[in-house]
């Protein structure tokens, strides 16, 4: 899957295909699987010519965190502009992404979010949909965004029973928040 730069980042087309490696191991074997080794025989060379585009694993980590956060955006931008006000659109294209990517997903949700190191912008833009068109105050939004994060963790982890109506649970905690 081509990896593109996110937000302004200037990689080099060996970089990107670090990164693009990076991100095929972790969707497809998870995150244990993401080792600098593991990216390097992914492309055909040896580790240590990695580290003339990355310092480390975790400048990798930090790319795909931003491509996690450039694609989320695109994905609620999308969603805003096909139903402008609606939550549930919103939390249908979350989840749709979440699930369609559970790898980069739970990478870019479970661990700390180097903020410090990301394209500036870029976190608020992912969030911005939930405020814009619903009008949410700052607390009301990040409420519906722990709704919605928590949903997308129970169902990667396969933690609802056999048929539970998630489509239908979505529906009412976008209507719990819906205004």
């Amino acid at each position: 899957m081509p990896t593109e730069p996110v937000a302004g980042l200037q990689l080099s087309p060996r970089a990107r295909q670090i990164v693009g490696a990076a991100r095929e191991l972790l969707e497809k074997e998870g995150e244990d699987a993401l080792t600098m080794r593991r990216i390097a025989d992914r492309i055909g060379v040896k580790a240590p010519s990695l580290y003339k585009h990355f310092p480390d694993k975790t400048a990798v980590e930090v790319e795909l965190m931003a491509i996690l956060l450039e694609e989320m955006a695109a994905a609620l931008e999308a969603a805003e502009a096909a139903a402008p006000g609606s939550l549930e659109a919103l939390f249908e294209a979350y989840r749709g992404y979440a699930v369609a990517h559970p790898g980069l997903y739970r990478l870019g949700t479970q661990k700390p979010l180097p903020r410090e190191s990301l394209p500036a912008g870029l976190e608020e833009r992912a969030a911005a949909p939930l405020f814009r068109e619903l009008g949410l105050d700052e607390h009301t939004g990040r409420a519906a965004w722990a709704f919605a994060h928590g949903m997308v963790v129970l169902e990667l982890a396969g933690r609802f029973p056999d048929g539970a109506d998630l489509d239908e649970a979505w529906r009412v905690g976008a209507a719990a928040f819906t205004r």
